[in-house]
């Protein structure tokens, strides 16, 4: 052989390891494409479900139940955002440990065998404080937020690269064999860039190519962008997404955003959105041509510290999500949606590869049915009408379809799932007092007073220009003085001091009282004070405590707006008439005493003598409180019940819990809401006239078994013997079903062969752990009326239908009972389809 041909062979030998060498290489790192079906993976298109965790907004002792709640609830992708003001508090000043382990918290959504979708942004909004972006970005010279503009451009793709890099080098896109296989950069940025013309679509284009620019392996979105620029898909937020499509034909059809209810504000009442229409909603956008659903949120979590945005945003983001902010399962939400989940993965081959045909069944109702080349088909029929019962006929088979659903049929003959049928169990919450009250010790904060480290000058400041967000609180203070001839020093007519404040609350103590108060609102937090105010003769102090209740998140250019007293501050009522004190020099102080002196903390609490016993403050402003406690011998999730208080913050061993604000009360009108109907933000309220939240989760991974610290700020004047530690748990569950409710069960059945008759559905009861079924509150099969928690008889009632469940489930953690009439002594009332209706109660 020539030596021509021996290195022929040598080359073609290597050429051939080499070609091994790349197969294998791929064949073990994933690829994340897309087509106009769906996002692909490992060359499979895929329908996937999605739900947001915020990793902030729990802890990592929780993080490893949420994903496994979020697997058993049938989601194939967990999605996040990324903190940036959480990473990075200072300039070049990183952080990822704790609750800001992204790392951590990715790698365990890997272990669960789910992917993730990281929302980098790293603008976020997310109700979150100044929308994520850390206050420091707000002091770089010449910086505009969000748009064609250097300083901005560069700061966010240095955090960026960063978070990228940080996933590159921990092995975490799925193109590196990890979960990750979608990436978001910006957010919402659609409405801004029509807002802000030229200079924004220059953003976008940049923002884009910087992004596709990193080369992580996977696709990269933009939600609610219309232009998003090309390889980057455009996707939807809302509340519904059926009328969405992309920009491009050959962009998959996406979801980012599945509005599951809506945040709490203070001052508001608590929205949450029935389980039928959030299934409903997600039913039309698949049988549209959807291929990725996520809800926002799967679990809303807790924004702890000073995290929550708005301004107004409450310390609760539960969000009416299916996983509670608590961590507890919130049903019927979960199961139903997991029921519906189950039933979209069974139509999963005929979506991803067949092709749409549409069917007119009535004026109001249509069949959407998917076929595809190997015989397969699915079909979804749907009535819209958001009052009647519809009766339709498809194929050689008729359909009873409830108001406003959707039922799937993975073979386009057997439902296996109606949006409006809720199989799946109904919970009742109850929050249990662990203890009768605390020990408290009481520190009074006293207004503050002039020292050598007060800033002063000539006219008002700004609130966040002087705090950078380091506290919720700045002082302003300045003197007044009175002539001894002053008309109201006789009359007893005192003057009116007015003050105009950008918000978001506002104190004022007259030589050391308190004189007055007020606050704004989520919709408008500006406001105006005007109060009596009683002066001596001689040389008056005016303090005014301003109060930033998280900063804005949302808008053009909101890193400009302004908090804090900004005036004018006039005092009228006096013998020249009217006194403008803007002008005058002022005084301020950054923060309180006990937030400087470190008053949460272990070691700072001792710092200040505190009074006890009987002689302890109460219903006094600006007081502080301590008290140490034992964890009780409970398993449930923890709260404190501070419906006796007023404003202020928490601190349990340290850690901040959040704001508190029981005294705002709700303003709204609550009532029964129907599922029926397009949903939005207002129509179904809670907690009208009460407290916007009255309970504040204590993780308790923060606790030890005894020696806790629980710090108390109080603003207004609470009465703190009213606060108790309680524990969340089931209070009573309930299933509401259709003797012949379409099942999983009966359509695996049928395609199984099995063609014996349907097997009846089955009611399933279960407490929390640790709990057993103590009695029956209500039971009956047949025509019963109402909803969990205040069902009736109705005309038709089996009157054996208590003694079943008192047979089956008294005493147990669990049982399940079949919905067939020889179960409840027989048939009540034949030819009429019936259900049952049951309430255990939980202990």
């Amino acid at each position: 052989m020539s030596s021509r041909s021996v290195m022929w062979n040598m080359l073609r030998n290597t050429s051939l390891c080499l070609v091994f060498m790349f197969l294998w290489f791929f064949s073990v790192k994933a690829t994340v494409s897309y087509d106009s079906k769906a996002i692909i993976i490992n060359g499979e298109r895929r329908i996937l479900i999605s739900g947001s965790i915020h990793y902030p907004r729990s802890t990592p002792e929780m993080w490893p139940d949420l994903i496994q709640k979020a697997k058993d609830g049938g989601l194939d992708v967990i999605q996040t955002y990324v903190f940036w003001n959480g990473h990075e508090p200072s300039q070049g000043k990183f952080y990822f440990e704790g609750r800001y382990d992204l790392v951590q918290f990715i790698k365990l959504v890997k272990e669960a065998g789910l992917y993730v979708h990281l929302r980098i942004g790293p603008y976020v909004c997310a109700e979150w404080n100044f929308g994520g972006f850390p206050v420091w970005l707000k002091y770089i010279p010449g910086i505009s937020f969000r748009t064609d503009n250097e300083p901005f451009k560069a700061a966010m793709e240095t955090f960026t690269k960063k978070i990228v890099q940080m996933m590159k080098t921990e092995e975490l896109f799925e193109s590196q064999g990890g979960p990750i296989i979608l990436a978001q950069i910006e957010n919402e940025y659609g409405p801004m860039e029509y807002e802000l013309g030229a200079p924004a679509r220059a953003y976008t284009e940049y923002a884009a190519k910087m992004a596709v620019g990193l080369g992580t392996g996977v696709p990269w979105i933009m939600c609610k962008q219309d232009d998003a620029p090309d390889p980057i898909i455009n996707t939807c937020n809302g509340f519904y997404c059926d009328w969405f499509s992309p920009n491009k034909a050959y962009k998959p059809k996406m979801w980012t955003e599945a509005w599951t209810g809506w945040f709490t504000e203070f001052g508001g009442p608590v929205p949450y959105r029935p389980a039928e229409d959030l299934a409903f909603s997600v039913a039309k956008f698949i049988q549209t041509g959807g291929s990725f659903i996520n809800y926002y949120m799967y679990h809303g979590g807790t924004n702890f510290g000073r995290t929550a945005g708005g301004p107004f945003i409450a310390t609760s983001y539960d969000y009416d999500a299916p996983i509670d902010e608590y961590g507890l399962l919130r049903q019927p939400k979960w199961g139903h949606l997991r029921d519906l989940h189950r039933a979209i993965k069974l139509c999963e081959p005929a979506l991803v590869s067949g092709e749409q045909t549409v069917l007119s069944l009535g004026n109001n109702q249509e069949a959407r049915v998917f076929k595809y080349k190997s015989g397969g088909c699915a079909a979804f029929l749907a009535n819209y009408n958001s009052e009647s019962f519809a009766k339709v006929a498809f194929g050689d088979m008729h359909y009873n379809l409830p108001p406003w659903s959707i039922s799937i049929l993975p073979d386009c003959k057997n439902t296996v799932f109606n949006t409006a049928r809720v199989g799946s169990q109904k919970s009742q919450m109850k929050m249990v007092p662990l203890t009768e009250g605390f020990s408290w010790k009481s520190y009074n904060e006293e207004p503050v007073s002039y020292d050598d480290n007060s800033n002063t000058v000539i006219g008002l400041l700004e609130q966040l220009n002087i705090t950078r967000d380091a506290s919720d609180y700045l002082w302003y203070s300045t003197d007044v003085n009175i002539e001894p001839d002053e008309a109201f020093l006789k009359n007893g007519q005192y003057p009116v001091l007015t003050v105009l404040s950008a918000g978001h609350a506002l104190h004022v103590f007259i030589n050391g009282q308190l004189s007055g108060t007020v606050y704004g609102s989520l919709e408008n937090p500006k406001l105006t004070l005007n109060s009596n105010v009683k002066l001596i003769a001689g040389i008056n102090k005016i303090s005014l405590l301003s109060i930033a209740v998280g900063l804005p998140n949302i808008g053009p250019h909101f890193e400009t707006w302004n908090a804090g007293v900004l005036g004018p501050v006039m005092l009228s009522g006096l013998n020249e008439g009217r006194r403008d004190l803007s002008w005058q020099k002022w005084s301020y102080k950054v923060g309180l005493e006990g937030e400087v002196l470190s008053l949460h903390s272990l070691s700072g609490s001792s710092s200040v003598e505190w009074v006890e016993g009987s002689l302890v403050a109460q219903k006094q402003p600006l007081t502080w409180y301590k008290t140490v406690f034992s964890l009780p011998d409970v398993d449930n999730p923890l709260a404190l019940d501070m419906g006796s208080m007023g404003k202020g913050q928490i601190w349990i061993n340290g850690h901040s819990i959040g704001r508190y604000w029981p005294a705002y009360k709700a303003s709204g009108t609550c009532g029964n809401c129907s599922y029926t109907g397009t949903y939005h933000e207002k129509k179904c309220l809670r907690n009208c006239g009460d407290a916007s939240q009255r309970w504040y989760h204590i993780p308790r991974s923060w606790l030890n078994p005894s020696g806790n610290l629980l710090v108390i700020f109080e603003e207004w004047g609470g009465e703190p013997n009213g606060i108790s530690l309680v524990s969340r748990t089931v209070e009573s569950v309930c299933a509401d079903i259709f003797e012949w409710q379409p099942t999983l069960l009966n359509y695996q059945r049928q395609a199984s062969g099995v063609i014996d008759r349907p097997v009846r559905p089955k009611a399933h009861l279960k407490c929390s752990p640790g709990q057993k079924i103590s009695s029956i509150k209500f039971a009956s099969f047949g025509t019963p009326q109402g909803v969990c928690g205040s069902f009736v008889e109705g005309s038709c009632h089996a009157h054996k239908s208590y003694d079943a469940f008192e047979k089956r489930c008294i005493g147990l953690e669990a049982c399940s009972v079949s919905i067939a009439p020889e179960v409840f002594g027989g048939d009540p009332c034949r030819n009429i389809l019936k259900k049952l209706s049951v309430e255990a109660i939980c202990s």
